[in-house]
């Protein structure tokens, strides 16, 4: 067996695999966010802890043979958040998570004081980063900052309650903005301009690689073996890219989860931090990997049911569906920037609309314009990769959107690729986790890393492509026409 354990936002995710491919079972306990003022996201390190000790003992409970059976653990978690630790390794405040906005004025600073960002990070700084929170803290909390020893991202964080060891791996410390991606070592010049050194950074493994053994006392806890290996894991885009096999030049996915995210796999370092996209190392040596991000995507479906006062999504989906063509180019136009936005247009002051409003509109007019405005960012986001017509034969679609066929095929058709859903694929960085896990014992990637079993095929739809064009072309002029109108801000 291998265990899977994944630090997201709103949950803490447990999986065990077993040598078949085959998940034994699955737990998560949830998180609370916390945002004490406008635009801060945060959340208390002990609570991913206390939630990870609930999993375990809950899977030890019910899969005793299972968990005995493992040979080994991987770790998976939300990206850019900011653990800050003292000499003593206490937490020294709430970590700063990857959807807080703060730290704009920052990010400003940061690329004035090194011009040489794009080249060594090969990405914008942008508010989500962690070295723009760090700034942020000089400047807001010197007495905090003063104090600081260690910065770790949060499963990082985890792994050192699990192992003892302070131990970061390159897809996850891609999104610092402290990486010299291309090297895969950090950079002493960004640290720097931040008041930081390698000193303060944790030791840089693969995430295929081991990076410690699981502390006796919790082996025993969780009905562990005792000296289980905990590999370095991976951010958890890089970690879902490895659950489903993506991890060869050209494949690849996209997830509608809270965020919405197009992840593309490359053999080469890519960077284009002009349109705000992404180029970081993959989870697995001699791997790199190109990112949209686009900051509300699942998150405003579950946000404009909660407006229209829909019991829940698959009702507002469902009426959706039953739209005629006229209306659909009827209904109204949705910016998605309930959180800001980050490609293409790096603004956290992006805020959304709905444009176009009548008397005639109803709920299902605006669901559809909802759903289709999360497809238009997506496509931005497309757009921004600069992928080659041949180069990309499909992509898999995962997170809790992909349930609906009416946005994969919207999706599709933007994309102009075909979108496939894999059986598991619910399980995201959880079951990449555990893979990089089995990987860690010295298991061969064509074994570990194999695409699980086709569900469902979307191809690109002709028939909708005129219609949806148009709206895009809709959709593109309104940003920059109402850029001017959203709060003023360090932009």
């Amino acid at each position: 067996m291998f265990l899977g354990i994944d630090l997201g936002t709103s949950e803490v995710k447990a999986l065990l695999l077993d040598e078949r491919q085959h998940i034994v079972a699955t737990v998560g306990e949830r998180l609370a966010l916390q945002r004490p003022q406008p635009l801060w996201s945060e959340q208390h390190p002990q609570d991913w802890f206390d939630a990870t000790d609930r999993a375990l003992q809950h899977l030890a409970a019910g899969q005793p043979a299972a968990m005995a059976a493992v040979r080994a653990i991987g770790l998976s978690g939300q990206m850019h958040g900011a653990v800050l630790l003292d000499a003593a390794d206490s937490v020294l405040r709430p970590a700063i998570l990857w959807n807080d906005g703060r730290s704009g004025a920052e990010c400003t600073e940061l690329e004035r004081a090194v011009p040489r960002l794009h080249d060594i990070a090969g990405n914008l700084a942008m508010p989500g980063f962690t070295a723009p929170k760090l700034l942020w803290v000089r400047k807001h909390e010197p007495a905090t900052f003063e104090r600081v020893r260690s910065v770790l991202l949060p499963k990082d964080w985890l792994r050192l309650q699990l192992t003892g060891e302070k131990v970061g791996e390159m897809s996850d410390a891609s999104g610092t903005l402290w990486l010299d991606v291309a090297h895969r070592r950090w950079s002493p010049e960004i640290l720097s301009a931040c008041g930081l050194g390698v000193e303060h950074m944790p030791r840089l493994i693969e995430g295929s690689e081991v990076s410690g053994l699981l502390d006796t006392r919790l082996a025993a806890r969780w009905g562990l073996p005792a000296q289980t290996p905990v590999a370095g894991g991976g951010g958890d885009n890089a970690a879902s890219a490895v659950g489903i096999g993506a991890v060869r030049p050209g494949q690849g996915f996209v997830s509608l989860g809270t965020s919405g995210v197009i992840f593309l796999t490359s053999d080469r370092f890519r960077p284009n931090p002009a349109s705000a996209m992404h180029a970081f190392c993959h989870a697995l040596p001699g791997t790199w990997h190109q990112m949209s991000v686009m900051l509300s995507a699942a998150s405003a479906l579950r946000w404009v049911c909660q407006l229209l006062g829909q019991p829940d999504e698959q009702t507002l989906l469902d009426r959706v569906a039953t739209l005629t063509p006229q209306q659909q180019a009827e209904a109204p136009i949705f910016l998605p920037y309930l959180s800001g936005e980050r490609t293409p247009h790096n603004d956290p002051a992006a805020q959304g609309v709905i444009f176009g409003l009548t008397a005639d509109h109803g709920a299902a007019s605006i669901g559809h314009a909802v759903i289709e405005g999360v497809a238009f960012g997506l496509r931005d986001g497309w757009a921004s990769m600069g992928v080659s017509p041949a180069e990309v034969q499909q992509l898999s679609l995962v997170g809790g959107g992909a349930r609906s066929a009416l946005w994969a095929r919207m999706i599709a058709t933007l994309l102009g690729v075909p979108l496939v859903t894999h059986e598991g694929s619910e399980a995201g960085g959880a079951l990449g986790a555990a893979r990089l896990g089995w990987l860690c014992t010295g298991a061969p990637l064509s074994t570990v890393c194999t695409a699980p079993p086709v569900r469902g095929r979307f191809d690109p739809d002709a028939t909708l492509a005129g219609p949806l064009m148009a709206r895009y072309e809709r959709f593109c002029r309104l940003y920059p026409a109402l850029r001017g109108q959203f709060p003023s801000g360090v932009r």
